[in-house]
Parts: C-alpha cells; sequence; structure tokens
C-alpha cells in the first residue's frame, strides 16, 4: 500500500473515532405558553398564538404565566401531570415529553368553566368513562384531620377515605392537630382553612360545588395534600 493511501486511512480512522466520541446532542424542544388569569381565563397557545388541539408526539417547552392568586394551571395526560399552586403568581417553565393520547388544562378551584384539552398524535379509542361512585351520601359529617405527623387526610366518620362526593351540603369537622399545619379546603365552591398556629378542631356547613374539592396544608402544600371529585 502507498504512503499516500496510508496517510487517508489513517486519517479516516480518526474521523470515526471522533465521530463516536462526540457527545450526543439534546432533541429541539418545541415551545408553548400557558396562561391562567388574571380574570377568569385559561389558555396553551403555540409560537404563533394558536390555540393548541393538536400536537405531535415529541419534546416540549411551556413557559407557564400564572397571574391570579385564585387560579392555577394544571395540565395533566399521558406521563404529564404539571401544575402551579393556586396562590402562587409568577412564571415557571415545564420540560416535558408528550405521546399519543388527550391532555387536559384546568383551574383546579373552577374546573367546569376554566379548562381545554387538545389531542397528541393518534390516541387510541378509550370507553366512556365508569360512573364515579361517591364515598358518602351527602349531608353526612366528614372528618378533615391534619398532624400531629406530616399527613392530612379527609375521611368519613367510619374511617373511610373521601374520594369522590356529589354535589350538596356536608359538615366538615377540621381536626388541626399540629401548630405547624393547617387545613385548608379550596375549590369547587368553598375556601375555607385553619390558622397555622391553630390547634384544636372547627366545624365548617359547606356546600361544594361539581368540580375539584382539594385539601392541604398551605405551609406544606406540595407534600400534603389530596383532592376530591365532586360530580353532580
Amino acid at each position: 500500500m502507498g504512503r499516500r493511501a496510508i496517510a487517508a486511512v489513517g486519517v479516516a480512522a480518526v474521523g470515526l473515532a471522533l465521530a463516536g466520541s462526540a457527545p450526543a446532542v439534546r432533541g429541539v424542544e418545541t415551545k408553548l405558553f400557558a396562561q391562567v388569569g388574571p380574570e377568569a381565563t385559561i389558555m396553551l397557545r403555540d409560537g404563533q398564538g394558536n390555540r393548541v388541539t393538536q400536537l405531535d408526539p415529541g419534546a416540549y417547552e411551556i413557559e407557564v404565566k400564572d397571574l391570579s392568586d385564585e387560579h392555577n394551571f394544571h395540565l395533566t395526560g399521558p406521563g404529564v401531570n404539571q401544575l402551579t399552586e393556586v396562590s402562587f403568581v409568577g412564571e415557571t417553565t415545564w420540560h416535558v415529553s408528550f405521546q399519543d393520547g388527550n391532555y387536559r388544562y384546568v383551574c383546579d378551584p373552577h374546573a367546569t368553566s376554566m379548562r381545554g384539552t387538545f389531542t397528541v398524535g393518534t390516541p387510541q379509542a378509550t370507553p366512556p368513562p365508569a360512573t364515579a361512585t361517591p364515598s358518602a351520601p351527602v349531608g353526612v359529617r366528614l372528618l378533615l384531620t391534619v398532624g400531629p405527623t406530616p399527613v392530612i387526610s379527609l375521611k368519613t366518620t367510619a374511617g373511610k377515605p373521601v374520594k369522590v362526593l356529589r354535589a350538596g351540603s356536608y359538615t366538615f369537622v377540621a381536626r388541626d392537630r399540629s401548630a405547624t399545619h393547617n387545613a385548608h379546603l379550596l375549590g369547587a365552591g368553598v375556601n375555607r382553612s385553619t390558622g397555622v398556629a391553630f390547634t384544636g378542631s372547627r366545624t365548617w356547613k359547606l356546600t361544594v360545588r361539581k368540580g375539584t374539592l382539594v385539601f392541604r396544608c398551605d405551609p406544606h402544600r406540595t407534600k400534603m395534600r389530596g383532592t376530591v371529585q365532586i360530580v353532580a
């Protein structure tokens, strides 16, 4: 083999070695823009300002503007569950990966009126949702308990966790057992809480509307929380 041929082979080998050692390039994320508030509005738009109704599967960067401490932006769907807190006001950025399926975004306290949906790819046909079975009949007493450990719960007097309720009036007994936590009911037409420094019991007779009822400890809202589906 001649010297020129040997040199060409050597250069090619070095090129392959360098290509093999090059770092992988991160996939490009498509940018979307989400906003909730300051009025009773919620929206998700693409880079051209169009309302999002259909997207391709892939990686997305979502710039979220939450402009009200009475609303929040909650995005859910296959592989995604991102939200801002109701009391949060400001901007944040989410990096998500969408896959084939149906997605929805809502303001949790006003889920019946502030909401939107979009599809990604070609979602599989889904059967109609089963009728949710209420955890307790309308009008009963429910126990909202927080502390002394970092746990908050909403249960019937028989100890059954409350997941679904029909719209109507209930008696909520808030049992606050810690001076570092509080019990807060928010959404579905109600907003009642105990003070963080308070320990003891409070009884509230409240009427909940169709939507999502959140119960949480405000100082530890990302970990001590739960939700109840209010159905018609």
